[in-house]
């Protein structure tokens, strides 16, 4: 039986958040200095007494952003962590790399940890990519003589041997990313901590680190932590799945029932929306139309997807793209507004794209929306969107009773049937067509 490597009991973080008051005025009276200037004294002597910083503000409330979480990985173990924005997995990821300190509970994590939750985490920016790698390593507890041993592959799978003597705050994103990446999974952590920071690279690039990820676990017999909106990428690399919901425990257990108990967190709807307000280019709303109510949708009738996008920082080149997944997590459907044929997002405002299927045909089952907003391949890559507007295909004719059931395909095509035998010839002739299609 395989050890934990890490044990999870009880953990929980709480924030002291403050909040100005909206309906203070201009004007400020001597009375409310000194009200204000005793809450900051206060607050002041609070926080070196709990060793905790407070956000100042008019009212103070404290904020839990985990509460009594409990899970234990096994060493060799894949784990995914999903859960909606805001749920507490980078707060869970935090901790776990010794980043912060827990409020209550404890994380015992055995070996060596590398995390990679940011871009450029644990780098120093005055350095070169070279010294960054030596620098790393040494913070893993490696000699120089282990690091070298390495140091061929990592940068061979970063791709930026041209930059290797270039100070990395010179670097951009995507290389940024990329050597962060290798060194992470290169210098033989006992636990690798992924977050969502992938998602800055392009697709071969993903592709790359997920097969590396796949080796460390597999071949290795090393543990992965996994956190992505990408619920197939998280199917894929990982044997089991963590969901978080307002900073608890919601699921745990085999990525089937974890995607599923995710995508329920989310079923009330067909509309997503989100609260950003900076002027990062974002998908700000996305509603799907379904032919029903509640998300229900009738096969070969029309289905919109209307898509909400705020580029309060115009794009160059802007590209959406929109995909159809079922349940097993198979990309069914792709549809995309790209630049050469749909141009948007080249000033300052919001955008409305409308997706407009007119003769949806795919097969009986549960489906997802998966979006991606980006520049051009090689550029900018904005944001990555998954689970959204969950909603249900049905088909309501008899041949339904006949077996249309989820597994049997995902997409299906109008078709006729040529029936030649002895009864039809005397019937029909012997080439005549039947129109009316079978279960296939």
């Amino acid at each position: 039986m395989a050890k934990n490597v890490i044990s999870v009991e009880g953990l929980s973080k709480s924030y002291f958040v403050g909040h100005r008051s909206q309906t203070r005025g201009n004007y400020v009276a001597l009375r409310d200095v000194i009200a204000r200037e005793a809450k900051n004294f206060a607050r002041k002597a609070l926080e070196l007494v709990q060793g905790r910083p407070i956000i100042q503000g008019d009212d103070v409330e404290e904020f839990w952003a985990l509460r009594n979480i409990n899970f234990n990985v096994a060493e060799g173990e894949a784990i995914g962590i999903v859960g909606r924005n805001g749920s507490g997995k980078s707060t869970l990821l935090k901790i776990l790399s010794r980043i912060t300190d827990p409020t209550e509970g404890r994380a015992i994590l055995r070996g060596r940890v590398a995390s990679l939750l940011e871009v450029g985490t644990g780098f120093h920016n005055e350095l070169t990519g070279r010294e960054n790698i030596f620098l790393n390593g040494a913070v893993l507890g490696m000699t120089q003589r282990e690091i070298r041993k390495k140091f061929d592959e990592i940068v061979a799978f970063a791709n930026v041997d041209k930059f290797l003597d270039t100070p990395v705050k010179r670097y951009s994103s995507g290389m940024y990313v990329r050597l962060a990446f290798a060194v992470a999974a290169h210098l033989e952590p006992d636990i690798l901590i992924v977050d969502e920071v992938l998602a800055v690279g392009d697709a071969e690039f993903q592709k790359k680190c997920l097969g590396k990820m796949r080796d460390v676990s597999e071949q290795e017999g090393r543990t992965v932590l996994f956190v992505s909106h990408n619920l197939a990428a998280v199917a894929e690399l990982t044997s089991r799945v963590i969901v978080l919901n307002a900073g608890t425990l919601a699921a745990d257990g085999p990525v089937s029932d974890g995607i599923s108990a995710y995508l329920s967190q989310v079923s009330n709807a067909t509309v997503y929306e989100t609260k950003r307000k900076d002027a990062t280019p974002h998908i700000k709303r996305v509603e799907i139309v379904t032919s029903e109510p509640n998300g229900t949708h009738q096969a070969k009738r029309p289905l919109e997807v209307k898509i909400l996008v705020s580029h309060r920082e115009p794009m160059t080149k802007g590209r959406l793209s929109l995909i159809l997944v079922n349940q097993f997590q198979a990309s069914v459907v792709h549809a995309r507004a790209f630049y050469t044929e749909y141009q948007f997002g080249r000033e300052p405002g919001e955008t409305l794209l409308t997706c407009r299927f007119p003769l949806i045909r795919l097969n009986v089952g549960h489906y997802h929306l998966r979006m991606y907003l980006s520049e051009p391949p090689g550029a900018k890559a904005y944001e990555q969107l998954d689970g959204l507007c969950p909603f249900e295909i049905i088909r309501i004719e008899d041949s339904v009773l006949g077996g249309w059931d989820s597994s049997s395909c995902v997409y299906f095509e109008d078709y006729n049937w040529t029936v030649d035998d002895d009864q039809n010839k005397k019937e029909r002739g012997p080439l005549e067509l039947l129109t009316k299609p079978t279960v296939p």
